[in-house]
């Protein structure tokens, strides 16, 4: 089987390190065991990782130890940053599917995941994407 790009979401970057998690250990499976495929996230999804992870009501972590988790990350996922490619891809999702609100911030992921020819997101929040035909969703 051919190898498949796919963009961790933030809420699987939060699962792998939450092990009161129901879904902790198919999260830590996708990115550590995880041989046949190539795993990205993009710099919008750490910046989102650090501001949950810093406010959570329970165990929460101060930003040195977050940062440690988010370079442990960069050594395990390639992480993406917006270009002017994306950019234009983002434009255009936005002008096609009209979002409003925080929903806007995930189209924005999707637009850099479409400008280095990714076609699949793993999330947990599938309600998130499944409308953009654009990208296709990653099952755990």
């Amino acid at each position: 089987m051919p190898m498949s790009k796919i963009l961790l979401d933030t809420n699987i970057l939060i699962y792998s390190i939450d092990e009161d998690s129901k879904y902790f250990q198919s999260a830590q499976n996708l990115i550590l065991n995880n041989t046949s495929d190539e795993l990205y996230t993009t710099s919008k999804n750490i910046s989102e990782f650090l501001a949950v992870v810093t406010r959570m009501s329970q165990n929460s972590l101060n930003i040195e130890d977050a940062l440690q988790i988010t370079e442990d990350f960069s050594n395990l996922l390639t992480i993406l940053y917006p270009s002017p490619l994306s950019f234009s891809k983002f434009q255009y999702l936005l002008i096609k599917y009209k979002p409003r609100g925080i929903k806007i911030h995930d189209f924005e992921i999707v637009s850099i995941a479409l400008a280095h020819q990714i076609d699949f997101i793993a999330t947990l929040n599938e309600k998130d994407f499944e409308f953009i035909k654009e990208i296709k969703l990653y099952s755990l």
